[in-house]
């Protein structure tokens, strides 16, 4: 089989990038290891900055985004038993995110690509991506125990952090940045109405909280806690009853509580890994960077590098340039890093960190007073928020 491009990986970044090339007349073929149904089972982010809303316009894949989808003009952040809302709306000059799973994205994306017949090979074992470097670049691997290969032009790799593309490359080719914090995320979904109609940022002594929504039924509440801590150590009702401690008391209240139906420990890490680029293979999304979720950033990060990339493919099929893509590599990496900073900075700025000391403590109090008394300093927050432009 012979295409323009391979994508590996059939997450977000993955599916955007094909549907964008396969609008734009370029074939793709998209490989990846796991079932559909399993690929539909992850419980991901939930917050769309407006490029990530656009570029899902521009595939064609917007409508069922914009039927039931959330668009919000602010959010809160709590401490000291009281509420500061932050309004991106009106820092902003009239910007908003989306909330909208990214389940029903990668759905969305998934259903469409079918309706045009683009091409999607699930469960494809031993994937390898091989002569990037080189003049024959392809992907190798198996089906139903059979070898096959994908001959192209140019390889994608949308495969996630644990995925066979930047695993590829040769150890000096690359350099890795990372930072891993001390601390995990318990986070729940259930089916209960939100706490409140926005987002809640929660600092408190017992640590961070975050009150979130998939819809106006559908709610994602996360706690922070130690990395040791075990998921069967932790039943709803302890949830909840944490949850309720961490929060001011009007929110505490509003808590309406439930069984969950899906409930997980997440660690947090800073990562990146440069350069994005390696001749004819390419690296988007998680497989090049993670952030903590405490920014909402991983998901629209990568979808900011499929608009990098896709630019620089589609100048070199229309146009005959190669400019795009020689340049997609930092030009990703401007807008990752920036992101990478901010969603250190409100991680630092929420949790609480083991080895605080009462000097620590203090920066962070007045890190929060500035920010929620000082228009300039709410205004740097929300353009980050909202997403600095591509």
């Amino acid at each position: 089989m012979r295409t323009q491009v391979v994508i590996i990986g059939s997450g977000p970044s993955g599916l955007l990038l094909g549907q964008l090339l396969t609008e734009a007349g370029i074939a793709n073929v998209i490989l990846d290891r796991a079932t559909k149904a399993h690929i539909l089972g992850r419980v991901r982010a939930g917050v769309l900055e407006q490029g990530t809303v656009r570029l899902m316009e521009e595939a064609g894949c917007g409508a069922r985004m914009h039927a039931e989808g959330l668009p919000h003009d602010g959010f809160s952040l709590a401490f000291d038993g009281r509420d500061h809302r932050i309004d991106l709306f009106g820092l902003t000059g009239g910007r908003r995110v989306m909330i909208y799973g990214q389940t029903e994205l990668t759905r969305d994306l998934m259903d469409h690509r079918e309706r045009v017949g683009a091409l999607s090979i699930y469960e494809a074992a031993n994937v390898m991506p091989r002569d990037f470097d080189g003049r024959t670049p392809h992907v190798a691997y198996e089906k139903d125990g059979i070898a096959q290969r994908i001959d192209c032009d140019f390889i994608a790799g949308c495969d996630g952090f644990h995925g066979v593309s930047r695993r590829s490359l040769p150890e000096k080719a690359i350099r890795n940045f990372e930072k891993i914090y001390p601390f995990g995320w318990l986070g729940i979904l259930a089916d209960v109405p939100p706490v409140d109609h926005e987002l809640v940022y929660a600092n408190h002594p017992r640590g961070f909280a975050l009150c979130s929504m998939r819809s106006h039924t559908r709610s994602r509440y996360y706690i922070q806690c130690p990395l040791e801590e075990k998921i069967e150590d932790w039943d709803d009702q302890r949830f909840w009853d944490e949850l309720r401690r961490r929060l001011p008391a009007h929110h505490a209240e509003r808590v309406v509580t439930g069984p969950s139906f899906e409930k997980s420990i997440a660690p947090l890490r800073s990562f990146v890994a440069e350069p994005m680029r390696f001749n004819r293979l390419f690296l988007a999304g998680d497989a090049a960077h993670i952030v903590p979720p405490t920014g909402a950033k991983g998901l629209n990060l990568a979808a900011s590098d499929v608009h990098y990339l896709f630019e620089g493919l589609l100048e070199h099929y229309q146009d005959r340039s190669n400019a795009g893509i020689d340049a997609y590599s930092a030009r990703a990496l401007a807008r990752v890093w920036k992101a990478v900073r901010f969603s250190w900075w409100m991680t630092t700025m929420l949790h609480r960190f083991p080895e605080t000391s009462d000097f620590d403590q203090r920066i962070q109090e007045a890190e929060l007073d500035y920010l929620t008394h000082s228009r300039a300093a709410a205004t740097a927050l929300a353009e980050n928020y909202v997403g600095l432009p591509f």
